[in-house]
Order: C-alpha cells, then sequence, then structure tokens
C-alpha cells in the first residue's frame, strides 16, 4: 500500500475553486471520484494522519498512488462531471448503485407511425414515451387490457403489423374491438396517433377531464335514446376507473413526485423510489449497494439523484423530489434537477401531513428491500469467500485468489481454433472482463508455428503468452515496467479500464500437465513470477500443478472445487460461443465475400438486382455498373472474382433425385459439417 504523503501535491498547488478531483491506484486506474465547492479544503482532508480517517477513506488513500483535479466554474458543472466520470471510470470506491432486478415501464413508441403500447425492459429509447416502472410486468398487461377498450392502440409486433397489412385482416384484437386495426386502413394514421396521445395524457394522471367528458357523452347519448352507445360509454368508464383504482390515490391531484427512502447499515445501504403521477403512485424501483466510501445519508440521497435523473429529460423528472435527508450541495443539486427537466424542481424533506406519511411507507420498503437482501446475501458471501480460502491453501497461495483468470481453447477437428480468458473477480463473474483470441500461431511479430490442426498446447501457449504481453505493454506505458526494446510510450492518462492491464494472482487453464506446463513456460519466458498457474483436467476433476507429478485432489463436497469448476465451464461455454459463431460465419459466406471493398449494402443492392449469384456471374461489365453505387472499376473487380471463384455443383432433391434450379446455392460444405467442439 502506497503513503499518502508521498503523493500529496506541494503546498499552494491546489487550487480556491470549485472542481473534480480522480485518485489513481499504480496502475493508473481511477479509483475515486469526487467533487468539492473547495479543491484545497477537501483534498487536505484526505491527506491527514492516515490513523485519523474513517476505515474506508483509509483504504482507499493507501491503496492511490496519484490524484488530480479538474477545476470547473460553477458547483453545478462539478456536480455533471463528477457524474460523468463515476459513469465512465466506474470507480471501485464510489458508491454505485445498481438494480437488483430490471424493472418493466410502460412504453408508447411515439416515435413511429404507428404507435405501440408494450412492456419495455432495458435503457430508455429516444422518442419513447414511458410510464413506470412497476413492479410486475403482469400489472401492466392487466391494465392495458382495461384500457384498450378506450384507447383501442396498436400492440402488435412489427412483423404481426406486417403481415395483416399484406392479407388484408387485421389480428383477433381488431375483431374484438381492442385495437383500432391501423393495419387494414380501419383508421387514418392521424387518427391512430390521436389515441396514442389520449392513451399517454391518461397514464400521465390527466384523467378527471376524460372521465367528464365521457359522462358527459353518456348521458347526451341517453337523451337522444342512443342506448346502445350510452351503454357502450358506460362500459368505457367502468373498464377505465377499473384501471385506476390499481393505482391508490395517495396525494392530491395533480400531485408529480418522487419520493426517496434510504434504509442504512454500516455496510449496506437500500434505496426505495415511489414514482407518483396524478396523486397516485405509478412505479416504484429499489436499488442496494454496498457502501464503500464514507458516506451519510445525505452523500446517499445525492448519489440516488445523479442515478435516478442522470439520463432524464423532461417530464421524467418531476415538478417535486422528496428526500429523507439535503445533500450538501442541495441548491447546486435543484438547480441541476431545474436544467434537465427544463423548469423549476422542488428538492425537499416532506416535514407532516400525507407526504410525510408516504415518505414513512416508502422507509419501510426501504427497510424490508435491504433485509430481504442481506438474508439472500450472508449465505452466498460466506460460500464465496470460503471457496476463496480452500483455493489458496491447496495451492499454498500467500493470499486468497481476488482476480481468477481461465484460459480454453476450442476448435472443430482442428479447424477454426479459438480461445477464451473469462475473469472472476471476489468469486464473481466479471463479463466485461471477458476476452476472446483467434488463435494464428504468433506472438507478438514472431510466427511460433502454423496455427493449423488440433494442437491444445501450442494453442494454450500462445493465448497465454498474447493475454500477458499485453499486461506488460499497458504497465510499461505507466512507467512501471521498462522494456528490453526501449519503446517505452508516454503514461496513459485517462483512466479508462484497460483490456490487460490488470494481472491475475492465479491463472486456471481447462486441461492437465500438458496445458499447465505451456502456461508456466510462457509465463516463464515473459519474467512474470507473481501470478499462480493451476488446470482443472475435466476426467477426474484433478487439479495440476507447473512442475508436480501428482495432482492436488479437493474433497468433492469443497467450496473451492464448484469454484474451479464454474470458472472452467463459464470458459468453456464462452469459448464454444465463439467457434460456433466463427463457424457460422464461415459457412455462410459466399463468392461475394471475397470481393475486396464490396459491402454488405452493394453485395445485397447486386443480388437483389440479378436475383441471384449465378446470374450476376453470367452478367457483362456494363450491366453490374448499371446497379445503383456500383461504379465500373468495382464492376471490373466483382466481375473477375466471380469469374475466378468456382460455381458450386447443382442441388439434388435426396427424395426425388431431380437437380434443383437453385438460383443462390449455399456454399460447398455447408451440408456435410460434422465433429465435435474440443
Amino acid at each position: 500500500m502506497a503513503d499518502p504523503s508521498s503523493y500529496r501535491p506541494q503546498p499552494g498547488q491546489i487550487p480556491d475553486s470549485p472542481g473534480v478531483y480522480r485518485f489513481r491506484d499504480e496502475h493508473r486506474r481511477v479509483i475515486y471520484v469526487g467533487k468539492a465547492k473547495s479543491l484545497r479544503q477537501r483534498l487536505a482532508n484526505y491527506f491527514q494522519d492516515v490513523a485519523g480517517l474513517h476505515p474506508r477513506t483509509a483504504t482507499m488513500v493507501t491503496t492511490a498512488a496519484s490524484v488530480e483535479w479538474t477545476v470547473v466554474s460553477t458547483e453545478v458543472e462539478a456536480l455533471q462531471l463528477e457524474y460523468s466520470w463515476i459513469k465512465e471510470y466506474d470507480p471501485r470506491f464510489n458508491v454505485k448503485y445498481r438494480d437488483d432486478k430490471s424493472y418493466p415501464s410502460l412504453a408508447v413508441t411515439l416515435n413511429e407511425e404507428y404507435p405501440r403500447v408494450q412492456v419495455m425492459r432495458g435503457p430508455k429509447k429516444k422518442g419513447v414515451r414511458y410510464f413506470g416502472p412497476y413492479a410486475h410486468a403482469w400489472a401492466i398487461r392487466e391494465t392495458v387490457d382495461l384500457m384498450l377498450r378506450v384507447f383501442p392502440v396498436r400492440t402488435c409486433s412489427a412483423g404481426v403489423f406486417k403481415r395483416s397489412a399484406q392479407i388484408g385482416r387485421p389480428c383477433l384484437l381488431g375483431y374484438i374491438g381492442k385495437c383500432s386495426a391501423p393495419c387494414v386502413g380501419r383508421v387514418t394514421p392521424e387518427e391512430h396517433r390521436e389515441l396514442a396521445e389520449d392513451f399517454c395524457d391518461f397514464m400521465a394522471g390527466r384523467t378527471g377531464a376524460y372521465l367528464s367528458r365521457l359522462e358527459k357523452e353518456m348521458h347526451i347519448a341517453a337523451e337522444d335514446m342512443e342506448y346502445e352507445k350510452a351503454a357502450r360509454l358506460r362500459d368505457d368508464i367502468g373498464a377505465l376507473r377499473r384501471a385506476m383504482e390499481k393505482n391508490a390515490v395517495v396525494l392530491a391531484d395533480a400531485t408529480d413526485a418522487d419520493l426517496i427512502a434510504v434504509a442504512e447499515d454500516e455496510l449496506e445501504a437500500a434505496v426505495q423510489i415511489f414514482h407518483v403521477r396524478g396523486g397516485r403512485v405509478r412505479g416504484q424501483r429499489g436499488w442496494v449497494t454496498d457502501k464503500v466510501e464514507a458516506v451519510d445519508t445525505a452523500g446517499l440521497v445525492e448519489h440516488a439523484l445523479q442515478q435516478l435523473y442522470g439520463e432524464e429529460k423532461g417530464e421524467s423528472v418531476p415538478k417535486e423530489v422528496l428526500v429523507p435527508a439535503l445533500p450538501e450541495d442541495t441548491p447546486a443539486l435543484a438547480q441541476w434537477l431545474a436544467e434537465r427537466r427544463g423548469a423549476q424542481v422542488s428538492l425537499r424533506i416532506p416535514q407532516r401531513g400525507d407526504k410525510k406519511a408516504l415518505m414513512e411507507t416508502v422507509h419501510r420498503n426501504a427497510q424490508q428491500s435491504l433485509a430481504l437482501h442481506k438474508t439472500k446475501r450472508a449465505s452466498d458471501l460466506t460460500t464465496r469467500s470460503r471457496a476463496l480460502e480452500e483455493i489458496a491453501e491447496a495451492l499454498e497461495l500467500d493470499g486468497a485468489p481476488l482476480r481468477i483468470e481461465c484460459f480454453d481453447i476450442s476448435h472443430l477437428q482442428g479447424d477454426d481454433v479459438v480461445a477464451s480468458m473469462v475473469v472472476f473477480e471476489d468469486g464473481l463473474a466479471r463479463k466485461s472482463e471477458y476476452r476472446r483470441f483467434q488463435v494464428t500461431g504468433r506472438v507478438g511479430d514472431t510466427q511460433v508455428w502454423h496455427g493449423e490442426g488440433q494442437d491444445d498446447v501450442r494453442s494454450m501457449h500462445e493465448v497465454v503468452s498474447r493475454r500477458f504481453r499485453r499486461y506488460l505493454v499497458e504497465k510499461s506505458k505507466t512507467g512501471e515496467w521498462d522494456p528490453q526494446d526501449g519503446e517505452d510510450g508516454p503514461p496513459e492518462d485517462d483512466g479508462k479500464p484497460k483490456r490487460f492491464a490488470y494481472p491475475p494472482q492465479l491463472v486456471v487453464v481447462d486441461g492437465g500437465q500438458p496445458q499447465v506446463a505451456a502456461a508456466k513456460r510462457a509465463l516463464d519466458e515473459l519474467g512474470i513470477d507473481d501470478v499462480a498457474v493451476c488446470g482443472l483436467a475435466k476426467r477426474l476433476e484433478e487439479v495440476w500443478l507447473p512442475g508436480e507429478d501428482d495432482p492436488v485432489v479437493l474433497p468433492r463436497t469443497s467450496e473451492g472445487l464448484y469454484l474451479l469448476q464454474r470458472v472452467r465451464d463459464e470458459a468453456h461455454r464462452f469459448a464454444i460461443q465463439y467457434q460456433r459463431s466463427k463457424r457460422g460465419k464461415r459457412l455462410k459466406s459466399g463468392p461475394l465475400d471475397e470481393v475486396p471493398g464490396l459491402g454488405e449494402s452493394r453485395k445485397q443492392a447486386l443480388v437483389k438486382h440479378f436475383g441471384s449469384v449465378k446470374k450476376l456471374r453470367q452478367a457483362t461489365i456494363e450491366q453490374i455498373c448499371e446497379v445503383p453505387g456500383i461504379g465500373r472499376k468495382t464492376a471490373e473487380t466483382v466481375a473477375a472474382a466471380l469469374a475466378g471463384a468456382a460455381p458450386a455443383g447443382p442441388a439434388v432433391n435426396t427424395a426425388t433425385g431431380e437437380i434443383i434450379e437453385d438460383e443462390n446455392p449455399a456454399p460447398a460444405g455447408a451440408s456435410s459439417e460434422r465433429g465435435t467442439e474440443q
């Protein structure tokens, strides 16, 4: 661990102005981002006596190796820059809320000619109106089913819509009156869009005026003795009221607010958010986070506001945000929220009345969420810790292998040889760090062997060498390692996660003694002696160590063995997935794929114009030039490539024996593929 005094800035270097600062570790990785009204006063707090710091702050400053800062004009700019950097760098010592699940929302695709109502998850898209999020998708579908009677908006997929338009017959919803059937022209695009906008207005809480209008129309129809119309309107009003009953009235009508509550202990915190629109609870979501930095309730609220509204604009930011504690920079946060909404936003603590009572309900939900999370996690965390300890003890490591990398080789009878690298940190898969390799027989600029045929040992040596050569290159850029060839580039200052910058404590290979020896030899050749290596053989699940004649046999009930098996199986799955993808692309390739400079769009244009590759092969250069986007030089290249490609033999119907005139035959060998993945 570093001594904070070794990288403490000189007195007078730090400006006394607003700004954002970053702490970096020895690998130049950003590990903490913070903001301050006065950079000089804030950073001085980190360089006190370590014994007097909060334990989490002390861990951060001793892990860091440098600090830097950026001066901004206002506190609002500092808030925006802090959010952007936390999102970009993913610092390990910053509080980051992660949803415990993906909450569904009700979405209306107003960006389409015929807007569609559907359930959506994941990131929000431009031009789509969202309502929610909801706790369950079935709650959305029940609400939509009731409202389609009054607002018969399209709910079908693009494929179903296109199919109905082609056959001139609507789907079942069109026949039972729950869709206005724009696919067959029952309503114009303008009329259908008006229905979708009315649907959005009702979901946004503007319900009173719409219900009053329907009731007035119902009475008029009854007075005119149009009883069928009056009965239909009566049923529509009943359906809308039932839909409204699913969202209980909690605040005064027309109240738009988000209520945020926090439940916390020394190690973790849970956040619950209730979205109230038009006085009714329209959505709910929750997050749980580890308290990896010294932060109080106000700080947790500030992080929650950044997470919740960092990507939102317009009406997605409500008029009022109610919180349990006001952050330190409340005016700056309120101004930031107002800029995102485009109007004034009130950020305050509810003191009395219905809003305070509802805040207590939200807080109880947060407490229950934290208790449930701790119950689920306790067993899992204990199991993972025990697994890492068992691995360290069995392999005689100095400490628990907090980062494990596993390599696997996959091929199909010697063809399409690929490899995978998966990463587990703290016993959990870190999929953003997964990497794939195409085995070429080269290490650096040297052709070691021709990457053809089945040779898992040489493939393993190549892949491990390539991975750790990249690690040494990244290390050299920070000045930690001076390559023998003298090529040492300038340090990289961006702090973004590097692809191969961080070494593991343990390398696991899928295989026995030969593969382990190959991986160890690759590390020795690069001069790396602080990374342990082991192999897990499939047959008896034995753990092999370099230079040992006998394997290490872990008990079948060992948590350490289970973890190694999960790591090995994940590497095997990832390698098989890449190998199949690579093989599929090769089998689907055709003569046009060999034409240099010919992109996918122009290939499709050529095949569409001539109808098939066979007819394209028979065309003259002048005829090829008639295709839009194809010049004479490209036409000559296409003609020459197709002339040199041998045409595939005719297809034969195996049942009748007749030759099938296939205008676009499949590549040769596509039907004769056999073998098993290794």
